[in-house]
C-alpha cells in the first residue's frame, strides 16, 4: 500500500478539540481516526464543483507555454426585420 497523506490543522480552538477527543472517545476511536471518519462523512455525498474548463486547461498548458484563445471578429450589426406597414 503506498504511503498515505499527512494533513496538519493549525489553530484549532480549544473547546473543538475537547469535543472532538469527547466524541472519538464516545465512538470508541483515536481522534485521528475520529477526524477521517468526519471527512469520510462530510465528502461521501458532497456535489463535486463543475471544472471551469477554460481556467483548467491554461493551468495545465502552462508549463508548454500556455494558450490564449483566438480572438474573435467583431459582432455584425443586428437587422431589423419590423415592417410598421
Amino acid at each position: 500500500m503506498p504511503p498515505m497523506p499527512t494533513l496538519t490543522i493549525h489553530n484549532v480552538p480549544p473547546a473543538t478539540k475537547d469535543r472532538l477527543k469527547r466524541r472519538a472517545a464516545a465512538h470508541g476511536r483515536s481522534m485521528e481516526a475520529e477526524l477521517r471518519a468526519i471527512l469520510a462523512a462530510a465528502l461521501a455525498d458532497a456535489p463535486l464543483p463543475a471544472p471551469d474548463l477554460l481556467t483548467e486547461s491554461r493551468r495545465r498548458l502552462a508549463s508548454f507555454g500556455g494558450v490564449e484563445p483566438a480572438p474573435r471578429p467583431p459582432a455584425p450589426e443586428p437587422t431589423s426585420h419590423f415592417d410598421p406597414g
